[in-house]
């Protein structure tokens, strides 16, 4: 299957360091899965040059250990996603050192749909506000697009069609489709969108209904930035489709748990308070 590659803006972050969206990421082809085996191996990566490639083991530590900010991230990734989640979940890390990018972060899955890659940008990674939110994000797309919620790819999906495969009728995707895109009809970018341009356009025609204008990419990155807000920010007030869209995960309680456990965890990083 072709994969999505994932990119995290954390433009939200205006509340928690003063002003200012961090730049959109560019989207690119993901390389292909290779086991690190116990041994280093070094990769080269379309966006982030050279990335170093580490497996991840079923205790959820990294083969070969990672140290310096590459560890960092890592550790920072099983503190939003759970050790457990982690373990289970992820089969790769890979970690670039790519300042000229603007990619913040990516995840991709491997050719079992079960497991997925995260891929990091050091040079992106250094201020701690930014990496949370980032990796919160990529963390939506996980638990958006696993194989609970997306199924195999075919011809006939009766919901709509991803690179990923077939959104199950009762996702949390196609409900947020459903509630949030489908007003739009064919004025919006399609699901597999990945055009900025177009993105950048509806956003202006419609900004008051998104987070950031990274979420008007498309349904799926939409999902991911809305979360990323449920979590980092209070609950919403008034009714415009940004606060409903806020709204819509404070009806879920399982991902209220999951914004409860993030917010604990981060509180003294991210100066927030319940």
């Amino acid at each position: 299957m072709r994969t999505r590659i994932a990119i995290a803006v954390a433009a939200v972050l205006f509340l928690l360091v003063g002003g200012g969206a961090v730049a959109i990421a560019l989207i690119t082809e993901s390389p292909s899965l290779h086991a690190g085996e116990g041994r280093s191996i070094v990769e080269e990566d379309d966006d982030f040059g050279t990335v170093e490639v580490y497996t991840v083991l079923d205790d959820g530590s990294l083969d070969p250990e990672a140290d310096g900010l590459t560890a960092e991230v890592w550790e920072t990734f099983v503190r939003v996603a759970t050790l457990d989640f982690a373990a289970e979940v992820m089969a790769e890390y890979r970690a670039g050192d790519a300042p000229d990018s603007d990619t913040l972060a990516y995840v991709y899955q491997t050719d079992d749909p079960d497991y997925w890659v995260l891929a990091a940008n050091l040079a992106t990674s250094s201020d701690s506000q930014q990496l949370i939110a980032t990796l919160i994000h990529e963390y939506a797309h996980i638990i958006t697009l696993d194989t609970t919620q997306i199924g195999e790819q075919t011809s006939t999906c009766e919901t709509f069609q991803l690179s990923e495969g077939c959104p199950e009728p009762d996702s949390l995707l196609v409900a947020f489709e459903e509630r949030f895109w489908s007003p739009y009809g064919d004025a919006a970018p399609d699901a597999d969108n990945d055009d900025a341009d177009a993105a950048w356009d509806f956003y202006l025609e419609h900004e008051e209904d998104f987070v950031s204008d990274y979420a008007a990419t498309n349904v799926v990155e939409d999902i991911a930035e809305s979360f990323m807000t449920f979590v980092l920010e209070d609950e919403p007030e008034g009714d415009s489709v940004a606060a409903q869209k806020l709204a819509f995960f404070w009806n879920e309680p399982d991902l209220v748990a999951i914004r409860e456990r993030i917010r604990t965890e981060f509180g003294d990083d991210l100066g927030l308070a319940d």
